[in-house]
């Protein structure tokens, strides 16, 4: 028996293809539309592993097989899902500087993944294409353009940010869930939870700096400003380049 296509080969047309194409039915009850947003309301509830094909089409009131007419697999939902989130960052039309633009994407960016943290658990997220994603790293490697960069040093750059976006938020979200699962409801009760293996660690004597830290911080709770800042550290790095070339 011959293998059956599927998104992705050649001659099968991808999923963006096929959802602008003119619809057969256009008052059909079901798309691809609302199969991302059932989706989404349901990882946001209950976590990425609810999302199913089957629960899906329990929540959309259609059998199982009719939510595969219109979502080949998990690759094509995951990649629904994504772009369904990603339309809600907004920047606003007054930033226009390369520096204000990528910020403002990253503040937005990591608001995403707190409010939808089933972002954090995608094997692949940076590697899924999506009309909205493809249109936000449109707009942040245009703002780079013009600034005597070439386009892979541009493309770099874009990723740099973003890679340190994903990874922080990615890091918040990964700290909330284990805070979550093990009951403590703050930063105080997590670190008297933590203290004997931390005071341990600590009275070895091999981790100075760290000492001075744990007992020096005063904003280890505060995960806009370490977010922030270590965002702008990147940015000035960047800046830096900008200002060399």
């Amino acid at each position: 028996m011959a293998a059956q296509k599927k998104s992705g080969d050649a001659d099968v047309p991808v999923l963006w293809e096929r959802m602008e194409r003119p619809a057969a039915a256009p008052r059909a009850s079901l798309t691809p539309q609302k199969i991302a947003a059932v989706a989404v309301q349901v990882a946001d509830a209950e976590g990425f592993a609810a999302v199913t094909m089957r629960r899906l089409a329990t929540e959309l009131g259609v059998a199982p097989m009719a939510a595969y007419r219109h979502v080949s697999g998990k690759d094509d939902l995951w990649a629904l899902m994504v772009d369904q989130v990603t339309a809600e960052l907004a920047v606003p039309d007054e930033a226009t500087g390369w520096r204000d633009i990528l910020r403002a994407y990253a503040l937005a960016s990591r608001a995403m993944m707190l409010r939808h943290p089933w972002l954090a658990q995608l094997p692949t997220p940076h590697f899924v294409l999506t009309p909205n994603r493809m249109a936000v790293a449109e707009r942040q490697l245009a703002a780079l353009d013009g600034h005597g960069m070439d386009t892979d040093s541009m493309m770099a750059a874009f990723r740099a940010v973003n890679a340190y976006v994903h990874g922080a938020a990615q890091s918040e979200v990964a700290l909330r869930q284990y805070m979550e699962d093990n009951g403590w409801a703050s930063g105080d009760e997590t670190r008297r939870a933590l203290a004997p293996q931390m005071t341990y660690l600590m009275e070895t004597g091999r981790y100075p700096t760290y000492r001075r830290y744990a007992l020096g911080a005063g904003r280890k709770d505060d995960g806009a400003w370490q977010f922030e800042t270590g965002l702008d550290y990147v940015l000035d790095g960047i800046a830096v380049r900008i200002d060399s070339t």
